[in-house]
């Protein structure tokens, strides 16, 4: 449903993506992933149409991108990172309204609305104005908006940002029926446990390139040993300089906390046994592990 061949895009002289390539075929959740910076935003716009890349090809659902852009963009639908709802209209309105860009006829519009309304969970809600709803309805509202079209695709830019545990876990659930009925999602999240939880593919930008693409699962198994051991509290760079670094593969110290990598977390765990003042807590590698060890723990701004 999306192909990305050798994409580059610079502003100014100075470039944004360099040589991206990758492919999402129809009814996968394709993650792609990256920093602050790291040219995600910008690829995606080249995908849409609504940046044209200086050099590449892009295919979006069959159709060549930028020259067949609006083509292609009926078939897609996008959530994007900030809610832009229209205040002024109920939630059904929202809904008829953005059809109408699509050439979707009001009444036909308004007899997809209580469907699109029982997926978002506002079954209760099709009156309500905007400003009358908390920030997970708009979230999951916005969501359903994207759907009006019917699309093959669907573009999300972080579409769990500021929602609290109980409507991420609603997200993903209708992200995943989705999936079910065939749908191609391409996701942009901070998330990492999002993305790894609904991602089947992650490709991890950094600094304009593709430095990372594959499953979750082979991308922990590929680049971090099995167990982590977090460490922290008084005395803990002392540890880490010593005994954790002498028992760890790899250990990494951010802030106050060692972060420790190892086959077996057995011998970090006996050392701690002479530094009371010391906390660890022990679990399996992640998804965050990976992006953390692949783009480095400095903030980007």
């Amino acid at each position: 449903m999306l192909a990305v061949r050798a994409l580059r895009k610079s502003f100014a002289g100075v470039p944004a993506v360099r040589g991206v390539s990758f492919e999402v075929p129809a009814g996968e959740c394709f993650g792609l992933l990256g920093p602050n910076g790291a040219g995600k935003t910008t690829t995606l716009r080249c995908c849409l149409g609504l940046t044209a890349p200086d050099e590449g090809r892009v295919e979006l659902a069959g159709l060549p991108v930028p020259q067949a852009a609006r083509e292609a963009r009926y078939r897609v639908g996008v959530v994007p990172q900030f809610d832009n709802l229209d205040p002024d209209f109920t939630v059904t309105e929202n809904l008829v309204v953005f059809a109408r860009y699509f050439g979707i006829p009001a009444e036909r519009a308004r007899a997809n609305v209580p469907r699109l309304l029982e997926f978002a969970g506002l079954a209760d809600k099709a009156g309500a104005k905007i400003d009358a709803l908390s920030g997970g309805m708009k979230r999951r509202l916005t969501i359903a908006r994207a759907l009006v079209n019917d699309p093959q695709v669907i573009f999300m830019d972080e579409p769990t940002t500021g929602l609290d545990p109980q409507a991420r876990h609603l997200v993903w659930d209708r992200l995943k029926s989705l999936l079910g009925v065939g749908k191609t999602l391409l996701l942009t999240t901070h998330f990492m446990d999002e993305a790894e939880r609904l991602c089947q593919r992650v490709g991890i930008m950094d600094r304009g390139e593709l430095i990372a693409l594959d499953s979750p699962r082979n991308l922990i198994a590929r680049e971090i040993e099995p167990q982590v051991l977090e460490v922290y509290g008084d005395g803990v760079r002392d540890w880490a300089a010593g005994p954790g670094r002498a028992a760890s593969s790899r250990i990494e110290v951010a802030g106050e906390t060692a972060f420790c990598y190892a086959h077996d977390a057995a011998a970090l765990l006996a050392t701690l046994d002479a530094w009371p003042s010391l906390r660890a807590l022990k679990r399996v590698a992640n998804l965050e592990d990976v992006f953390i060890k692949l783009t480095g723990r400095d903030i980007r701004d």
